[in-house]
């Protein structure tokens, strides 16, 4: 399986994850602000991975990765937050934590990989 595929697979679980868990902050802790924050971004990594499907060069290909990873990052940002602001206890968040750090580190190899591509490219 390749590192996209992998990508598609494991940022679509980690979509739903992300959806459970921001209805879960909504309905139990009734924190809208945060939790839309946690939705937006941690749903938005698969949507970018599956828009670089259809990427019109590879530079648009290598954006809509790069973005996918700024948003992952984001996302790793916002469960720290909650975790820290007891919104998330640990149990809930250390799952997500290790999914989302580990879409970081499928986001950067596979962005690497595609840059030295372009850059043999050229020369």
């Amino acid at each position: 399986m390749s590192k996209e595929n992998v990508l598609r697979s494991k940022s679509y679980v980690f979509a739903i994850q992300i959806i459970k868990i921001s209805q879960h902050i909504s309905l139990t802790k009734k924190e809208f602000v945060l939790s839309k924050q946690l939705l937006r971004c941690g749903t938005s990594i698969g949507a970018l991975i599956r828009e670089a499907e259809f990427a019109q060069s590879n530079a648009d290909f290598i954006n809509k990765f790069s973005i996918s990873l700024n948003e992952a990052n984001e996302c790793e940002y916002w469960l720290n937050l909650l975790k820290d602001t007891q919104y998330l206890n640990i149990e809930e968040v250390t799952p997500l934590l290790n999914l989302v750090q580990e879409l970081i580190r499928l986001l950067v190899a596979t962005i690497k990989t595609l840059k030295s591509k372009e850059t043999s490219k050229k020369q």
